[in-house]
């Protein structure tokens, strides 16, 4: 492998946890590692990481310990009770990919969000109990463990549940995050002895979780086991009765994360190994980097005019594709091998015009005969001997329901807003889904996660990822092509300001200063 890895995370704060819009590009300093680097959302977790390579644990060893210190220092997003993806690459080249995203609750069904009247009823898939899917990461952990972890289990949980029991400092951005809840959090909490609940946090305050320290102990010493029954799932079931929640113990006992095959694709020199269905993510990127691999972008220039505008009328033709064709593929017939036909891909970009936008109302997902055969986070890892782990995990919203289990200590997700909770009715990211993404017992909601890993000439080149909701997918495509085709550093790439098109709304979204103004003015 080459000798020195650079690591970065893609952090649009703007957009991590609320619908996109315009937001300055966040700027931070890169860092450059002799043999392996740890890059997380937050510093004591990424310690945490580095700690356990430096005791001889591999990637994985590495990202179970992160996972669950995030789920105590960024509860924001961190999670054992939401779920994610998980890309991984030996230092032979082999790869692999882990789903342990959420599913719905058998109790679920396709109207559940909807009155008598058939209209969603505002804010029912998002805050509080019935907007909680079956928290997969905590199986997910263990399940990596089981097939690439080489320190013993106990050891990967022990750091968290010393920063939970020990205490840790505030961050600004954390305080504040914690404040801004205030209100949402009494609202949706249900029992009185909730110290944790003010407004009043301040960076550098001292703040322990001694119920998720005693929730992390029982994963610890039980694995699986030690959260989806035994005390911890008792709390759970208890937390979903009192706020009229669903999720049941035959939930979490039939709950397991699923080893899934890669989607790989090859970008010109670049192998691309992404996340495929229940993700859009990986089907989505590829699609993009296909349609734009024979567009000159590095002679047309770094967000110029008309690079811009190529990649924008791509990235709408790909979300008209995300909204009729992709779902949980347990459930729904995933068309991938037609979604990633190059032919397929370039007759849909016949319709672009040269000079003019095209309206959203005039694209429509593609057609073809079926084969018939935030909140988010996300941390990537490469240890010493080459193995690489890209792995994006979320609540959804920030701070998921708002909903912490009592007696446990962790927040629960709202990812049932991630289905189409009625087909063409957007979620709280914009999104638009349909059919193929309706709501089902047990049924993995579709998300647009992204986790990436890039080969150049058979070694490990790029390790990506980042939170954004509806925006992950344009982020990590755009920090791609920033590398490929203009040449910019790692850190560069991330630096750089995005734009973003999601089909619907009809709308160019660009952050902050991004773009120049010259270049906006030039576009139609």
């Amino acid at each position: 492998m080459h000798s020195r890895i650079y690591g970065f995370l893609l952090i649009i704060i703007a957009i991590s946890c609320n619908p996109p819009e315009a937001s300055e590009s966040l700027q931070v300093q890169g860092t450059i590692a002799d043999s392996a680097m740890v890059v997380s959302a937050h510093p004591l977790a990424t310690e945490v990481g580095l700690k356990i390579l430096h005791k001889g644990g591999n990637a994985v060893d590495a990202a179970i310990a992160v996972q669950f210190a995030l789920a105590v220092v960024y509860p924001v997003a961190g999670n054992i009770g939401g779920g994610g993806f998980m890309i991984y690459r030996d230092k032979d080249g082999n790869t692999d990919a882990l789903d342990f995203r959420e599913a719905a609750p058998l109790a679920a069904h396709r109207d559940m969000y909807l009155d008598k009247n058939g209209d969603v009823i505002e804010n029912l898939s998002t805050l509080g109990h019935l907007a909680a899917g079956i928290p997969g990461t905590v199986d997910g952990m263990v399940e990596a463990h089981k097939k690439y972890g080489s320190m013993p289990w106990e050891e990967l949980v022990q750091p968290a549940i010393d920063l939970a029991s020990k205490g840790f400092t505030l961050t600004k951005n954390e305080a504040e995050g914690l404040n801004e809840n205030y209100t949402d959090f009494l609202a949706y909490n249900t029992t009185a002895d909730q110290e944790w609940i003010t407004d009043q946090w301040k960076e550098g305050d001292s703040i322990q979780w001694p119920d998720l320290a005693k929730t992390l102990t029982l994963i610890r010493d039980n694995q699986r086991e030690g959260f989806y029954a035994g005390e911890t799932a008792q709390l759970l079931i208890a937390e979903m009765h009192r706020g009229k929640g669903i999720i049941t113990f035959e939930d979490l006992e039939n709950y397991h994360a699923s080893w899934r095959t890669p989607v790989i694709g090859q970008y010109k020199k670049y192998k691309v190994i992404s996340m495929p269905p229940p993700s859009s993510g990986g089907i989505a990127l590829m699609q993009l980097l296909y349609m734009m691999e024979d567009y000159p972008l590095k002679e047309w220039g770094f967000h110029s005019p008309k690079s811009i505008h190529y990649m924008a009328e791509a990235k709408k033709r790909v979300y008209a594709d995300r909204a009729t064709h992709l779902g949980d593929p347990n459930f729904h017939l995933v068309p991938q091998k037609e979604l990633l036909n190059k032919k397929y891909l370039k007759t849909r970009m016949k319709s672009v015009n040269d000079n003019k936008s095209t309206p959203s109302d005039s694209i429509s997902s593609g057609l073809f005969t079926p084969y018939e055969s935030e909140e988010t986070t996300h941390y990537s890892i490469v240890d010493a001997q080459g193995n690489a782990v890209s792995i994006t995990t979320t609540l959804n919203g920030s701070y998921g329901s708002k909903v912490r289990v009592a007696g446990a200590g962790f927040f629960l997700n709202n990812e049932m807003d991630d289905f189409s909770i009625k087909p063409g009715t957007p979620n709280m990211y914009g999104l638009v889904g349909g059919e193929a993404n309706a709501i089902a017992p047990f049924k993995r909601m579709l998300s647009s996660m992204t986790p990436t890993i890039l080969e150049k000439d058979n070694e490990l080149f790029m390790v990506v990822g980042t939170p954004g909701g509806s925006t992950i997918i344009t982020s990590v495509f755009q920090a791609i092509i920033n590398v490929t085709e203009h040449d910019m550093s790692m850190q560069g790439a991330v630096n750089a300001g995005r734009f973003h098109d999601q089909w619907r709304p009809d709308l160019l979204f660009i952050e902050r200063n991004a773009v120049d103004k010259n270049a906006i003015e030039n576009l139609n």
